[in-house]
């Protein structure tokens, strides 16, 4: 059995693993969105596809693998739906900015007719093998992959994004017992805060700067971060004060026909019935017009609803970001304290900002947890830039696991 790394291999973005064994299997095939769009290596042979779950990195150039082939993907419903939504939003993006995709409507379309839904544990059978996706812990629907050899017994397991820290809306990723892991490693070299702690300094922040009178204007990724965002504004008694604009309003409609990959699903649907949804212009202002809270896409603030706030925010309003900023984005040019890009020109943005870690992946704890009890022979780390990734690796090795750190377009060959 070999494995070839197509994307996502001591990078963040892009992920892309190939499965080369008597049935050829892609797990994962996204995009990475910088000043310009990257995209994986193209494949050849294709039987089989995998979507561990709706993000960009991991979903995005899905369609153009039904340009030449008609496989079938493997994912969960939350996974399918959240990701028509999101490549269909690349797609006008990539459209305005003169980077057309590498697919078109129709290969969407076929992706989507080729889509097979399965629940978490459920076997699916695959010729030599068998596939079964468990919980990642990650956002709606975000799976583990498990592939095992019938022949042989041995395992292979693809982590995805996961999270063993529960989440206000999301609950804790399954571990599966491994003979090959492949996993993230986004934060192999840090923990992220203690969760309670970091919510109650943050809804203690939104409320100082609604007492003052200001908007807390909490741009947000729409898929997974802003339903959670919502609930922890909920849970705090905040939802009277509540806007919310752009893609997120259809993730979270999207993601509350799924109540059963939720760990509070009530929470979520309690806070959607007392919010305000921001429909045009006119809401906007009314949005800004007292004090307030906003929460819109995007999260690292190159695109969408959350450009028209941030010149018309009041001497009293505070930028709350609460996800990672990519080099090269406008939310990192705001924490580097420079001119942001909006519509074509530079602007200096004088509100002040504050940085919440609400990352929906795996810390360092939970990273050496879950290959501890996993147990594998060989883990393989991808999905973290190199030097944190090699790391992670190095640390593996010493405590007698053989631990690789690929590179884009390498081939590791494994006993399976």
């Amino acid at each position: 059995m070999e494995l070839q790394f197509l994307g996502g291999a001591s990078e963040v973005g892009r992920s892309a693993i190939l499965f080369k064994g008597s049935k050829h299997i892609i797990m994962d095939y996204g995009i990475k969105l910088n000043h310009k769009t990257e995209y994986p290596m193209p494949l050849g042979r294709v039987d089989a596809c995998v979507l561990s779950h709706a993000h960009i990195d991991h979903s995005g150039n899905f369609p153009f693998l039904y340009k030449e082939a008609l496989p079938i993907t493997y994912g969960t419903d939350p996974t399918k739906e959240l990701s028509q939504l999101l490549i269909e939003d690349s797609m006008k993006v990539g459209k305005k900015n003169h980077q057309p995709p590498k697919f078109n409507k129709h290969n969407l379309h076929s992706m989507l007719e080729r889509y097979a839904s399965h629940e978490f544990g459920e076997e699916v059978d695959l010729g030599d093998y068998t596939l079964t996706l468990f919980d990642a812990g990650h956002i709606s629907g975000s799976s583990i992959t498990k592939l095992e050899s019938k022949e042989t017994g041995r395992k292979l397991v693809y982590t995805g994004d996961f999270k063993l820290e529960p989440q206000m809306i999301q609950g804790s990723a399954d571990i599966v017992k491994s003979d090959v892991l492949v996993t993230e490693t986004t934060y192999a070299t840090r923990d992220h805060p203690e969760r309670e702690e970091l919510m109650k300094k943050f809804v203690d922040e939104v409320k100082e700067t609604l007492d003052a009178g200001g908007t807390a204007l909490i741009p947000s990724f729409a898929v997974g971060r802003a339903q959670e965002i919502l609930a922890v504004l909920h849970k705090s008694k905040l939802t009277d004060f509540v806007f919310v604009d752009g893609m997120a309003r259809k993730a979270t409609q999207i993601a509350m026909r799924y109540p059963e990959y939720m760990r509070n699903a009530d929470l979520l649907h309690d806070a959607i019935k007392k919010i305000m949804w921001v429909g045009s212009e006119e809401h906007r202002g009314s949005a800004l017009a007292g004090s307030s809270i906003i929460v819109t896409t995007a999260g690292m603030l190159n695109g969408g609803p959350v450009l028209s706030y941030l010149s018309k925010l009041n001497q009293h309003s505070k930028i709350f970001l609460t996800g990672y900023q990519v080099e090269g984005t406008n939310g990192r040019k705001l924490m580097d304290g420079k001119p942001l890009l909006i519509d074509g020109s530079k602007e200096v943005i004088k509100t002040p900002w504050v940085f919440y870690d609400f990352s929906a992946h795996a810390g360092k704890s939970d990273l050496y947890e879950y290959v501890r009890k996993s147990n594998p022979e060989t883990v393989i780390c991808v999905h973290g830039d190199q030097k944190t990734s090699e790391a992670f690796a190095e640390a593996l090795n010493a405590e007698g696991f053989k631990a690789h750190v690929p590179r884009q377009g390498d081939t590791i060959k494994l006993d399976f």
